[in-house]
């Protein structure tokens, strides 16, 4: 989702050890070193690829030996669709010179370094995976809050408890019981939605018990086998709660009541305990710095360790948040304060925090390195559906069960901050303060109509949204810019994402020429199926963006610096957007309408652009989330959210106007519902 902000103009440096006129001693080493790491990984897909021929049902990784590779694009293919992805936002002056330099990187530069790409992919499973994680994401110096995390929201009209350690209960147990399946790998291998065809499910390893350590000039990402516990923040302290008891997991009543000890605790936070956390939350060479003076020995390390050990982390909120059925406007506050909260009171190095509000709201801050969102997203819709739909709460809104009497207490954990390190913290909070108050989000549920009328329409719904997106940016800016659309490439082992470049010579045609109603139909139909042609290539390995990525790693190993590679990775993504996908079978919509998840989005990529999530709840309502910068005077999350509405209702209204009695949603939804 917010990998966008990471891959415009990133840099990093590297030190050859040697480099004559054809080869580069570290370039070579690179390749070999990702060789390394990619068949230690086969060994387990191809002990997977046993189980498929020994007449078990197949489990999570049972696939991931039959997975191809993803392919390396040709180089003129490449290099001819970026300026074909181009060409709609230059002018003819602009775009002859963008020629001249593609002729040029094509015929000579790129021709050596496509060369290191095809030795890669000869050598390792994924020739862009580990060097998209590595220098995308852990060699990125500035704040991974709001920049780099995403978020994800609760059901957006029903709140099952509104007792906060009640909901923790039923929650956190829901997550260890996920965990469980996970490790004895008995969740269903993921697939294309409505087909048979198997994704790579690699990424699931590392949903738990992972923590992303800062390093001076790179992060790593540190997973442990296992982990029995949880960490804890509430007003200022850090606690430890172990999961298990005499070998068993915790019930939910038993979670429920740990909880509460916690939320009841009156001891204050230790000296400089309250706001550590912002540390995680600036700039991350002063993290790694302050974590190697202050936090490598004695109390400090052991409670560190604690926190970075953990399963995942827990922040108990003070605050209430709430969604469509207290007020739709509520919903901006509740997204900003997952996204970032207070900047000190969530742990944004873990893989994920779980955040519980005082009301019973919940929700997640998710770490973005290790996966994408759409893993993550996959545990948190299990989450929601065994809270409500299995686990559910008695008639006081308590979780159900008994408590065994003889359970630990909760552990404080003990911190001894001196002086100079508060100064840090103070600074890193500065930073991060300064960030989350320039942020605008407006989060809004599109009701009027879904994907069931757009298909109707025999137009794809995702062609449908970015067509409108293009259409509402055209009329808020009075232009057209390079949109980032996220789509996955699991088709491959080891895959994570490519860029659809939604922008097209199509789309910006479509747009202009609006005014034409029957010209303009054709024209939409030309930009929907160029979407969609551009869709499949970027899922099939034949996108723009992961190529060009990995033959700018190559020159910088190489040393050697190309006009075009660093013109093109230094273009702004001023629209960058990311689909939510939603579990339908974890959820009965049709039955129970009110149980939808609000979605989950992310920050903005440029500082004078708009990020923008979506979700299809359904088939009559979507929900969108949208992020800018206050600081940019001709960006506004909710001016671009009304100009979101406006285009989707003028292309239904062009594609199918016989269908433009828009459907207003009189349901009543209540806000606490206790059994089902």
């Amino acid at each position: 989702m917010a990998e966008a902000h990471q891959a415009v103009a990133f840099q990093f440096t590297v030190t050859p050890d040697g480099i004559d006129l054809h080869m580069s001693h570290q370039a070579l080493t690179e390749i070999y070193l990702s060789g390394v790491r990619s068949w230690k990984k086969r060994i387990i897909g191809l002990k997977a690829l046993v189980r498929i021929f020994s007449g078990r049902k197949p489990l999570l990784y049972s696939y991931q030996g039959s997975l191809p590779n993803l392919p390396v694009p040709a180089i003129k293919d490449t290099v001819k669709r970026h300026l074909e992805s181009v060409r709609p936002l230059m002018d003819d002056a602009e775009y002859e010179r963008m020629t001249k330099l593609s002729a040029e990187f094509e015929s000579s530069l790129g021709k050596r370094l496509h060369w290191y790409l095809k030795l890669k992919a000869l050598w390792a499973t994924n020739y862009v995976s580990d060097w998209w994680e590595e220098y995308v994401y852990l060699r990125g110096r500035s704040p991974i809050m709001v920049n780099s995390n995403y978020y994800g929201m609760d059901f957006m009209y029903v709140t099952p408890t509104p007792i906060q350690a009640a909901r923790a209960g039923n929650s956190l147990h829901a997550y260890f019981l996920y965990r469980r399946k996970l490790n004895k790998e008995e969740l269903k291998p993921t697939r294309i939605p409505g087909t048979l065809i198997p994704l790579c499910s690699a990424q699931c390893e590392r949903v738990f018990n992972t923590t992303r350590i800062p390093g001076e000039e790179t992060d790593t990402v540190q997973h442990w086998q296992d982990s029995d516990y949880i960490a804890v923040y509430h007003s200022g302290r850090y606690f430890r709660l172990r999961m298990y008891h005499a070998g068993r997991l915790l019930s939910p009543r038993e979670i429920e009541f740990q909880i509460q000890k916690i939320l009841d605790d009156p001891s204050p936070p230790s000296k400089g305990e309250a706001k550590l956390g912002a540390l995680t939350a600036g700039d991350r060479i002063p993290w790694a710095k302050a974590r190697m003076k202050y936090f490598s020995s004695g109390v400090n390390k052991r409670s560190l360790d604690y926190i970075e050990k953990a399963a995942f982390f827990v922040s108990l909120d003070d605050d209430e948040q709430g969604g469509m059925a207290d007020d739709p406007t509520r919903l901006d506050s509740y997204a900003k304060s997952l996204l970032h909260g207070k900047c000190f009171d969530r742990w944004f190095d873990k893989s994920f925090t779980v955040v519980y509000f005082k009301n019973g709201k919940m929700g997640l801050n998710g770490e973005h390195s290790w996966a994408d969102a759409p893993v993550l997203s996959h545990a948190w819709q299990y989450v929601l559906s065994t809270d409500c739909f299995q686990l559910g709460y008695n008639a006081e809104g308590h979780c159900k069960g008994e408590v065994d009497a003889s359970l630990p207490q909760p552990q404080k954990l003990n911190w001894e901050i001196p002086p100079e390190c508060e100064e840090q913290i103070s600074g890193s909070l500065a930073v991060a303060q300064a960030l989350a108050d320039d942020v605008d989000v407006h989060v809004f549920a599109f009701e009027e109509f879904g994907k069931g009328k757009i298909k109707r329409c025999r137009v794809s719904p995702d062609a449908f949204i970015q067509l409108a997106l293009q259409l509402a940016y055209y009329r808020d800016q009075g232009r057209f810019c390079l949109t980032y659309e996220a789509s996955m490439t699991r088709l491959f082992k080891e895959g994570r994402t490519e860029t659809v470049r939604s922008c097209t010579n199509e789309s910006s045609a479509f747009v202009r020429a609006l005014e034409g109603a029957d010209v303009c139909r054709r024209l939409f139909q030309e930009a929907s199926e160029k979407h969609q042609h551009l869709y499949r290539m970027a899922m099939t390995g034949a996108g723009i963006d992961r190529h060009l990525f990995c033959l700018y790693v190559v020159s910088k190993y190489l040393r050697v610096e190309s006009p075009f590679l660093k013109e093109v990775l230094s273009e702004p993504w001023r629209l960058s957007t990311s689909q939510t996908p939603l579990q339908v079978e974890m959820f009965d919509i049709v039955n129970y309408p009110e149980y939808v998840s609000c979605g989950g989005g992310f920050g903005p990529v440029a500082d004078d652009g708009y990020g923008v999530s979506y979700c299809a709840l359904g088939d009559n309502m979507f929900n969108f989330h949208i992020t800018c910068k206050h600081s940019c005077p001709d960006t506004g999350a909710n001016k671009f959210g009304a100009q979101i509405r406006k285009a989707l209702r003028d292309l239904l209204q062009l594609l199918c106007p016989n269908q433009t009695e828009l459907r207003k949603t009189e349901v009543k939804r209540p806000e606490f519902k206790k059994d089902l």
